[in-house]
């Protein structure tokens, strides 16, 4: 039981510490707060709520693992380096991967509940 409270307490503080110095991490958890009221007037059932919020956990979560990656390249090597260039263009790319799933599962789920679809 103390290793889940203290792993809570460590994610809690990764989290405010992200959200308080990371622009990207900020921008997700204020569009997660947005869309968990929202998506109860967009959502055409329970299933597809947890999909449209759950695929926003997951982005935030990917967004999460992006910057410990860019920290930690950073604290690694501070000047620039073509390989670890690299490393953090695959982290934005699997940002932006999930960033267009997100958008997917949105616009399917929209367009059901207004009988598009």
């Amino acid at each position: 039981m103390k290793r889940l409270v203290n792993a809570t307490i460590h994610s809690v503080q990764g989290l405010r510490y992200t959200i308080a110095y990371e622009t990207a991490v900020r921008q997700q958890v204020i569009l997660l707060c947005l869309a968990v009221p929202l998506g109860f007037i967009f959502t055409p059932g329970p299933a597809w709520y947890v999909a449209m919020v759950g695929v926003l956990i997951i982005s935030l979560a990917v967004e999460l693992l992006n910057t410990a990656i860019e920290r930690l390249s950073d604290h690694v090597t501070p000047e620039h380096h073509i390989e670890i260039g690299r490393i953090k263009d695959a982290g934005s790319a699997a940002v932006f991967c999930l960033i267009l799933l997100a958008a997917l599962v949105w616009l399917a789920a929209i367009s059901v509940r207004f009988g598009f679809l």
